[in-house]
This record gives C-alpha cells, structure tokens and sequence, in this order.
C-alpha cells in the first residue's frame, strides 16, 4: 500500500501557506528544524493577500490608547462569546508583534513622523467604550498583500520547503491512532504524497464558499475542517459566520472597513445616513454584525438602490481624488472593475456578504487541537481555529493579529515540542489505505453534475442561514441538505483523462463543504438565542443565562455538545456581560 505513495519526513509539517501557516512555519525553520509548507495554491496567492483594512494593535500612534481598551472592545464585539483568557493574551502581544513585521520589512504607511499610520475601525474606541479609536495599522488597503510577501519572502530566508499545489486530503495517524503527517495529491501529476512528520498544523483558513455570495476565494472550501470531521475530531461556535455589510452585489468582492474608516459613509434609497438610526454613538463604523443587519433590514423595508432595490450606497467622492489613491486605490481598482464605478465621482453598490468563520477547530492558546484534551502532535491556527478571540462577530482588524499572534506562539510550542519528540512516526497502512479508499470513489462513474450540485449547496445555506434565521427556515435548510447529500453519493467525475484535473479536486473540496453545512445548520437550529452574528428572528434576544457556551459538534451528531466560554482573563479584571449597543 505505502508503494503507491511518495513519502516525505519532516519535523513539522504546515498546511496552507496563508499568513498564520507562514508565521508558524518561520519560527520553526529559524530554529533550525525541517518543515514544510503544503498549500493548493502557491502561497502568495493564499486568501490572506485579500485582506484590506489593517492590523489592529494598542500602538498610540493616532492618540493614548491601552491594550485593555482593545480588550475591551474585542470582548464586547464577541458579544461575549470570546474566551477572555485568549483575548488578553492577543491584545496584549499586539503592538510586539506588529514591530516584529515591520522589522522584517513589511512596507506599513506612515504618519508624518514617520511612525506607523493607524485608521479608525469599526467598534474600536477608548476609554472602554468612549470617543472612537484609531488603532488598526495600515499598508495603505494592501495590508494582507504586504503582509503575506513579507512572510513568504522571510520563509525562503529560513529555507522552509514549499510544496505547492498539493491538495491535503487528510491526517494521517500510527498504528496506536496518534497523528503523524497528512496525505496529499499533487495537482499537476495526480501522485500522491505522504508528508510524515511529529507535528501537523492545520492553516487551510476559511470555508466562506458554502455560501453563494462571499468575499472569499474559490479555495476557501474548510479543508481543515473537513479532516478533522473525519477523524472524530470536533469543531466550535460553527453557527457564527459574519457577513460583511459591504461586498459588491454579484461578484461578491470585499469593499473593506477601511473605506468608512477614512471618512466614507451608508445610504439608503432616501439620501439617508441610516446608520445614525441603528447606531447613533458609532454610526458606520458600528461593530460589523450591526451594520450588515441594518443594511439588510434597509433593503427589506424597501429603501434599497438599483433596479431590484437590494443594495444601499456606500460614499467617498466626499473624501478627495487625492486621498482615495494614496489609501484606498485598491479599493478604487475593485470598484472600477467589478461594480463599474469610479468611488472618487461615484457611490458604490454594497450588499452584506459572507466574509469569515468566527468558528473552526477548537484549540489552546498555542495552537494544540483540544478534544477536549490536547491531541498530541496535531495543531490549527488562523481562520481554521478557534481559540477564541472572535466569539460571536470578529471585529475588524483582528484577523491579521490573530494570524500573526497564534502563529507566533504556534511556532513557539511547536519548537519546544520537537525537542522532546524523537525519530518521526511512519503512518500506519491502514491510515493510507482510508485515503486511497477516499480518492477512489471519486474515480467511479457516476451521475450528476458536480458544478451543479455544489451552487445547490451553496444556495441552500445562503437561503437558509444567512443574515437572519428562524427554527422553520434552519429545519428546512437541512431537510435539502439531505436530499443534496444522496445526490452527492451517486455523483461522478465527467473527465478522467487529464493529469491536471481540478474537477477531481473540487470533488474533495465538495465533501469539505458538506460536512460544513450540516455542521452550521446543525448548530444554528440549537442555538435559541440571538447573538453577534447569529441572528434569530424567533429568538430576538441574547440569553446570557442559558447560552454563554461554545457550540461543540463532531460528525454525525444531531445535536452539539457544549463547554462555557472562560470569562476571567489572566492579568486584568473579568469584562462582565452587559447590553451591546454602538
């Protein structure tokens, strides 16, 4: 059976070459130990290139500030769902990690003083909870594209081994089960390839294509997710999905926070700034799950623009020609390309969007997958983990830290433990032969057309779980994703003739998704209570007493499990739970 793969050993082995995976793999290649990246797309063209806005940090480059105020914040923009033990520790390494990027050379603009420019984000004050903030550090509208060149470019340094396009099909474990590696196929050939190593870190990122409108890239498709699934492993808070309230109507592509963090504002049909209605402390630059509500309930109360009224305008010709190119010209380029409209003479088209999973695989403040107890030898971070800093609604700017500040002290732990581990495991046959198992079935005959059923899926979701919910639509979502599921059994691949076959890897993404789905719907339905992103309309309050606790689901459950959510930090005082207005 092992004749058939083509095997590889490394001390650590990292899947996904996005900005968490980098961060975690340069602390280890620059201690000295052999690890590789694995990522289906070269890794400058990982997802984390599209993130726009900023890395938000504690700096007082734009006015005093505190890491607690940034605690503060990032606490109440979870709605409480966040563990504040790991929002402590994220805030307060926020500014040592940022000086850590622009001392290997990330480009960030400047303040005329020639200190990092920080913009204003939304539900970012002072003073815990007073005038706004200016706290989130900006490579102009670039900052994941710096970003993810400056990590890159530091990994070649350290001499990380790439393997790109290889797609992760799934962990790999010993004859006594513990995890020693993944397997993988290799795009362009068809081989596959065993990657053995004594610890595995999950980086694959998001899964915002279940749903039919996202920001995301095509290969955000939960990978990591979907491994874990399938080895009895368990994920968290997978009813939080937060929908940016500015996507561009149909193609989807993300109009950041940065632009109403420049002065840009919301209107509706009327002219009016409706914003000042929903949020009248923050106005636009309310927490995200808040404006995308109130841009949705805009829409339905009939006070949309364009010929189906479903969308609001988004200003900023008001902000200067000169301005928009020099902080927001990639924004202008999307606007231009995508919605038709120059943003320095024109409003832009805007639509709330599935933008990021609040959710993902539950892990320790350094990385070890929890089920409950540490899995030995297997780590996640980034968009894929759940540690949880998020909660309920991620807030802006927090994404980059998170990447950044996990995949440090990911990198950290993972160096410690290659100290005590010694020669690497070899992955069992049988763990082998489960994968060749896998990959078959997608080499039969079947019916159906894959492009077809994955747009059904994706459709489902967006009908049945997006902005606002009910027990009767989320019922309904997963009597369909039933049926789809049976469909999926007798699907098979049209063309088995090319090497090159991105159909048998949207096959494999496919299974991901669906395992997403059930895993959303499943935990949305139980949840009888609105809160951040989640959103009941049968259940329109936030219910403190019964559901301050992270949704726990493993495959094949109708029902999740649960733990409660750590409300005492370590060095600062607990936030205590009270109303969440902007």
């Amino acid at each position: 059976m092992t004749d058939s793969w083509q095997q590889h050993e490394f001390d650590v082995v990292v899947i996904g070459g996005g900005g968490a995976g980098l961060r975690a793999s340069l602390a280890v290649a620059q201690a000295g130990l052999r690890v590789a990246v694995v990522s289906k797309v070269h890794p400058l063209r990982s997802h984390t290139v599209s993130a726009q806005g900023g890395i938000t940090a504690a700096m007082a480059n734009n006015g005093d500030d505190d890491w607690r105020w940034h605690m503060y914040d990032t606490v109440k923009g979870s709605d409480w769902l966040g563990d504040q033990d790991a929002i402590e520790f994220m805030c307060r390494h926020a500014a040592d990690a940022v000086y850590e990027l622009e001392h290997m050379g990330l480009l960030f603009s400047r303040l005329p003083d020639g200190r990092i420019y920080q913009r204003q984000f939304g539900g970012q004050t002072r003073h815990f909870g007073g005038e706004q903030a200016a706290r989130t550090c900006a490579a102009a509208d670039r900052t994941g594209h710096a970003l993810l060149h400056t990590l890159y470019q530091q990994n070649l340094r350290a001499g990380t081994a790439f393997f790109d396009e290889y797609f992760a099909l799934d962990l790999l474990t010993t004859v006594d089960g513990q995890v020693c590696g993944i397997a993988a196929l290799e795009l362009a050939t068809g081989r596959r390839h065993a990657f053995a190593a004594g610890q595995t870190v999950l980086a694959t990122g998001g899964g915002g294509r279940l749903f039919r409108h996202s920001t995301n890239a095509h290969i955000n498709t939960g990978d990591g997710l979907g491994m874990v699934l399938r080895a009895g492993l368990p994920v968290q808070d997978m009813e939080f999905w937060q929908f940016h309230p500015t996507g561009l109507p149909g193609s989807g592509s993300l109009i950041s926070e940065a632009v109403r963090g420049e002065g840009g504002y919301l209107v509706n049909a009327n002219g009016e700034r409706f914003m000042q209605r929903y949020a009248p402390h923050a106005g636009d630059l309310a927490s995200r799950d808040v404006v995308a509500r109130a841009i949705a309930l805009e829409i339905h109360a009939g006070r949309g623009l364009g010929p189906h009224a479903d969308y609001v305008h988004l200003k900023l010709d008001h902000l200067g020609d000169r301005l928009i190119r020099e902080r927001l010209p990639g924004i202008r380029d999307l606007a231009i390309r995508f919605a038709g409209v120059d943003p320095a003479r024109d409003p832009v088209p805007v639509v709330p969007t599935a933008h990021y999973m609040m959710g993902g695989i539950p892990v320790s403040l350094c990385g070890e997958v929890l089920a409950p107890h540490p899995v030995a030898g297997l780590y996640a971070v980034g968009e894929c983990a759940c540690v949880s800093v998020h909660g309920a609604n991620r807030l802006g700017g927090n994404s980059l830290l998170d990447l950044v500040v996990f995949g440090r002290a990911t990198g950290q732990r993972l160096v410690e433990a290659a100290q005590h581990t010694s020669a690497v495991a070899r992955p069992s046959a049988d763990s082998l032969a489960a994968v060749t198992e896998r990959l078959e079935v997608w080499q039969e005959p079947g019916e159906g057309n894959l492009a077809d059923l994955r747009q059904r899926l994706q459709q489902t979701v967006q009908k049945h779980c997006g902005v606002f919910r009910t027990a009767d639509w989320l019922a309904e979502g997963l009597h369909v994703l039933t049926q789809l599921e049976e469909e999926q059994r007798r699907i098979g691949l049209q063309d088995h003739s090319r090497v090159f076959n991105l159909e048998r890897m949207e096959a494999l993404e496919l299974d991901n998704l669906f395992l997403l789905a059930r895993a959303t719907l499943v935990c949305a339905l139980a949840r009888t209570e609105s809160r951040g992103a989640h959103t009941r309309e049968d259940y329109p309050d936030r219910d403190d007493r019964v559901w301050l606790k992270h949704s726990l689901y493993r495959l094949g459950q109708s029902m999740p499990d649960y733990k409660p959510v750590n409300l005492q930090p370590v060095d600062t005082a607990a936030i205590q739970p009270v109303s969440r207005t902007y």
